[in-house]
């Protein structure tokens, strides 16, 4: 039986407008009504997700969210953080020192802001262009506090030049950190104990949900991990083939409802 239900959002529970049909919340709060936890798991904070959480009613005490691709577990009605993986200074200044060589730009991102420091010339940071739930905070690399907690850094970039940079990244950090793309501009680094599984399975511990309890539906690479770890993964009908490829299912995509058909089918059994 179905006791939680992991939900990614761009490209799963929102549509190509950026919005969530009346089907997919109704389908979702008669879910949450049965006793069932429906729990958004996204790589944005948790003021980037906070109008889809009132619109399904996901802010009351009991209510959970996955946020920074697993690097936080919070409470959404308070925001108390109940499981956190940060970077440090040193991987800051280390993984901006790699944006240099590569030449693309970067950001770092801890609760409340998103750091800019220098960009390489002619290049700046796209990210302003996603993400726009926190403030933008220029930034000396020379005057960072040494006590400095960042959830994730983040190189924005047209796909070409990212793509171009990605390959040239020495194995040195694919070992250090855990480095996705969670869109065709957008590569995500963190410490390397995080992703959205791991955030899962932090979650369950806290609810004594077992992953064979657990649906978790998504459609990118970030979102990999945690349909691996729920007992049923599925897919968006528009995710990329390796979620295909890893999913127990694939359901329709995210302009026809494909989260509130899965949940039907699933967890209410209709």
């Amino acid at each position: 039986m179905i006791k939680l239900i992991a939900i990614d959002l761009d490209g799963t529970l929102l549509n190509d407008q950026k919005t969530i049909t009346a089907k997919t919340q109704a389908v979702l709060k008669e879910a949450k009504k049965q006793g069932v936890r429906v729990v958004l798991c996204s790589g944005r904070p948790l003021l980037g997700i906070a109008h889809y959480l009132d619109e399904l009613g996901l802010r009351e005490n009991g209510d959970y969210a996955i946020t920074y691709n697993g690097g936080l577990v919070q409470k959404t009605d308070t925001g108390e953080v109940l499981s956190e993986k940060i970077l440090t200074k040193s991987d800051v200044v280390s993984l901006y020192d790699l944006s240099r060589e590569l030449g693309v730009p970067m950001n770092f991102i801890d609760l409340e802001k998103i750091y800019s420091p220098a960009p390489p010339k002619g290049r700046p940071s796209l990210y302003g262009n996603i993400m726009t739930a926190l403030p933008f905070v220029r930034v000396s690399m020379n005057t960072l506090p040494d006590d400095l907690k960042i959830n994730k850094a983040i190189f924005c970039t047209d796909q070409p030049t990212l793509d171009q940079a990605i390959s040239r990244i020495p194995s040195f950090f694919t070992e250090r950190y855990t480095l996705m793309k969670s869109r065709p501009i957008l590569l995500e680094i963190m410490n390397k104990e995080v992703d959205k599984g791991k955030g899962l399975q932090a979650l369950g511990r806290r609810l004594g949900i077992h992953a064979d309890e657990m649906m978790a539906l998504g459609d990118q690479e970030n979102d990999l991990a945690m349909i691996r770890y729920a007992g049923l993964g599925v897919a968006m009908g528009n995710a990329i083939d390796r979620v295909k490829a890893t999913a127990q299912f694939i359901t329709g995509t995210n302009t026809e409802d494909g989260v509130a058909y899965a949940v039907e089918r699933f967890v209410l059994n209709r």
